[in-house]
């Protein structure tokens, strides 16, 4: 409960380095998440040096094009593709994590097929969430970017990832140049219902 109430999307890092005994860690953690049929649907790629400047320019790119076709003044735009930037290249360590639908199972109707698509998108997550919280626990910050939902082509070809790897979100980590933001959350009793009977 401690490292869920002090957890915190952090977006400024100290230029200290993440040792590679933390980055495993944090995918041991990772890797402990719970997952449909215990499939482990979950991939990773860790990102470090000019990995993560050639994916966030290829991001980058990708976003321009999207919002130039949105009719976002190009103002906007640049502000928007340079914030991107430096979120992902200001972090010293990035995890990409993606989804496979290799080892899930196949049925011989859509709605099946879509509630194990579902249930490996949801393990992903949770996946994701043991990540935010071992790097709390271990002093160290993080914010889960889902951008790579709005590029995945990109994203696989700019770091020449395999065919069935889905990117899903890209996780920033490092050591917090500060706090971050605490964010208000709806009481339980106003996103919960009770049946009793």
């Amino acid at each position: 409960m401690d490292a869920i109430a002090r957890r915190r999307m952090i977006r400024r890092y100290t230029d200290r380095p993440v040792s590679r005994e933390a980055v495993i860690a944090l995918l041991e953690a990772a890797t402990r998440a719970p997952s449909p049929h215990n499939r482990q649907p979950w991939r990773f790629a860790v990102l470090a040096g000019d990995a993560r400047a050639r994916l966030a320019t290829a991001m980058g790119e990708r976003l321009r094009e999207d919002l130039s076709r949105d009719g976002v003044p190009p103002e906007l735009i640049a502000r928007d593709v340079s914030r991107s930037y430096q979120r992902i290249t200001g972090a010293p360590v990035c995890i990409l994590a993606c989804m496979t639908l290799r080892d899930m199972d196949v049925y011989p109707d859509d709605r099946r097929n879509a509630a194990e698509r579902w249930m490996a998108g949801q393990a992903v997550a949770a996946a994701i969430q043991n990540i935010l919280l071992a790097a709390t626990d271990l002093g160290l910050g993080a914010c889960w970017m889902c951008a790579p939902l709005f590029c995945p082509d990109t994203v696989i070809e700019t770091l020449g990832l395999p065919n069935d790897w889905q990117p899903q979100a890209l996780i920033t980590i490092g050591h917090p140049a500060d706090a971050g933001k605490g964010r208000d959350r709806r009481p339980v009793d106003e996103v919960t219902i009770w049946l009793d009977n």
